[in-house]
This record gives C-alpha cells, structure tokens and sequence, in this order.
C-alpha cells in the first residue's frame, strides 16, 4: 500500500518492513545527517533498525515502532521540503512528539493555534524561530500568549525561562508591548553579594548573565545593545521592581524559587495596564536561607484557579539540554522520595 506523505515521499508498509521513498536526494542528505546521525537518533529513540538504501530508507521492527519512526523521518523530511532546517534538537523533538503535528485538541487548544501563523505553534523573534519541542512546551507558549500572568514550573532545563524570553521579544517586536522587563532574585547557591568583588553592577551582573544570554540568542547584539540604552529593554535584579508600575511591559521573573513571601507578594502586584508577567522557577532548588518560605511555593497555593492566570508544570521528560541532564534529575528525584 502506498500512501503519500508530502509531495515528493511516500511510504510502503509491509508485514515485516516499512520503506521510504524520497524523490529529492539533496534533502535526503540533510535528513539523514552527517555519518547517518539523525537516522541514528530516530532509531534509537523509536525502538527499530533503520537502513538507507539509494534515496529509500527501510524500516524494520514492531509495527507500531516502525509507524512511529516513519512519521518522525515524514515529519522531519517535509520540514526541510518548507525550507527550514534541522537540528539535532530538530531530531529530539520530533522523536518526543513521535512525528505528531499538534492537535487542537480542545476549543481552547484551537483558539492558541490560531493565534500563530498557519496554525503553527512557533515563536518569531529578530533572529531566530522557536518552536516547542515537547507537549508540555506546547502548552505552555499557549499560556504565555493567551493569558495575563503565567506562571511555568520546573526543573532546569525545560525551557521555562527561554520560551519566555522568547514570547517577550516576540510580543515586542509585534508592538504588542512596549517594553521587555527581565528580572532575578540575587540571591542564588548560598552565595552573598557582599563577598563578591568588585562594585554592584560587578557583583550583580553574573546573576542576570542566563538572561542576557536569552536576549542573545534572539535579538542582534547591536540591536539589543542599542534598546538596552534605550530603556526598552531592561534587565535588573528583583530589588529594583520595588515601587514602580509595569505597564505596557512583558516582564518575565526568573528563579522565583527564591523569592521571599514578600518579595513575590510586591512583585506581582507591579503588574500595569497592558502588562503580562511570566514566572518562571523550581520549587526543588531554593537557595533561601533555612526556615525562610519561598514566595513561589506560596503563590502557586493561593493564585490555583484565580481566573487570567495559568500555570504549566514541567517535569523531567521535558528537559531539552543533554540527556544526561534528564537522568540526573530523576536520580535526585528518586533520593529525595
């Protein structure tokens, strides 16, 4: 049976193998990656044998395996028919997600795809497009759109800061805010400011150096450089949101883990017309001195269901840096339970 999946591949399926025909060698190259190792990843993450053979590629193994592996090289094959690359976090993605497109599985999944062009849950920014590589990513780049306030959940790794950052240079350069707020509580691996060297700017700057890199990575240096001047974009520590009023701002505070009660209480109620906050942390590496409550742990209890406001937990299988990041954290996990 032969069934077309782009307009230049199609699939034949077998008991015992599936094969795919790719008509364009020159994306085949690419999809298959240097030394065969995309193929490697796609078999490795999907359970079968994978063999190329000319501009086919034969799937061997469990049925449903082998669906699966064929949809992700589909998948990843009409990406690069649209003129898009692939990377190998591409790769990862697409393997988490078993080649799925996103369903709108609910009305309030549907009206978040709307919201993107061609339905298609990506984040635009000056340098770079951003997209999603896990469901619970996807869900939250809908929260960060839609709502208000969003508060994302995790542990390191998951993209909870970066898709924020990213949903804020977005929504600026749409005009859809007037400014980009970053912020961090500088108080991070026991560490005291007042034994650092050198002046505060010195002594603070290595706390905000993740979200620089963030800016980095979206917005071209002189560019970014430029706005910083500017005051359109500002990044500062949490002492300094005390008494002011964010409006028409995209204010994203990061490793609010380690904000006193106090401290989250003023923060978010900083918040303007026109604003929108994202708060990113995680609740298993407080860095506050014993016997202090956490602000973030605090205002997941008492905001649950207040009406504008959303919250997306990660968990260790949406970890996106190296895979040894995601056992380390399950190993920890396991000790502490």
């Amino acid at each position: 049976m032969v069934r077309p999946v782009v307009e230049d591949s199609a699939t034949l399926v077998d008991d015992a193998e599936t094969l795919i025909e790719f008509s364009d060698n020159r994306l085949l190259i690419d999809l298959v990656g240097s030394h065969d190792r995309n193929l490697a990843a796609v078999e490795a993450g999907c359970g079968v044998m994978i063999v190329r053979r000319g501009n086919h590629v034969v799937i061997q193994g469990d049925p449903e395996a082998r669906a699966d592996a064929a949809r992700v090289l589909n998948g990843l094959y009409q990406r690069l028919a649209e003129g898009r690359t692939i990377e190998q976090g591409d790769v990862d993605a697409a393997i988490r997600m078993r080649g799925e497109a996103p369903k709108p599985e609910t009305e309030k999944h549907a009206r978040q795809l709307d919201m993107f062009p061609g339905g298609r849950l990506e984040i635009r920014t000056r340098k770079r497009t951003i997209e999603p590589r896990t469901a619970t990513q996807r869900a939250y780049c809908g929260e960060l759109f839609e709502k208000e306030l969003v508060f994302g959940v995790g542990p390191a790794g998951t993209g909870k800061t970066y898709l924020a950052v990213a949903a804020a240079v977005n929504m600026f350069m749409e005009e859809r805010v007037e400014k980009i707020i970053l912020s961090r509580p500088a108080v991070e691996a026991g560490e005291r400011l007042g034994f650092l060297p050198g002046d505060m700017k010195e002594k603070i700057d290595p706390y905000l150096r993740p979200l620089y890199d963030a800016l980095g990575d979206m917005i071209p240096g002189r560019q970014l450089t430029r706005l910083m001047e500017e005051g359109q974009i500002e990044v500062a520590p949490l002492a300094f949101m005390r008494g002011r009023t964010l409006s028409n701002a995209f204010v994203v505070l990061d490793e609010a883990q380690n904000t006193t009660e106090m401290q989250m209480k003023m923060f978010l109620t900083r918040l303007g017309e026109g604003s929108r906050m994202a708060i990113t942390g995680d609740v298993t590496q407080i860095d506050l001195p014993r016997g202090t409550p956490s602000g973030l742990v605090q205002a997941l209890a008492v905001l649950t269901g207040v009406k504008g406001i959303g919250t997306v937990e990660f968990s260790s299988e949406d970890v996106v840096r190296h895979k040894l990041v995601a056992r380390i954290i399950n190993a920890y996990g396991k000790h502490a339970g």
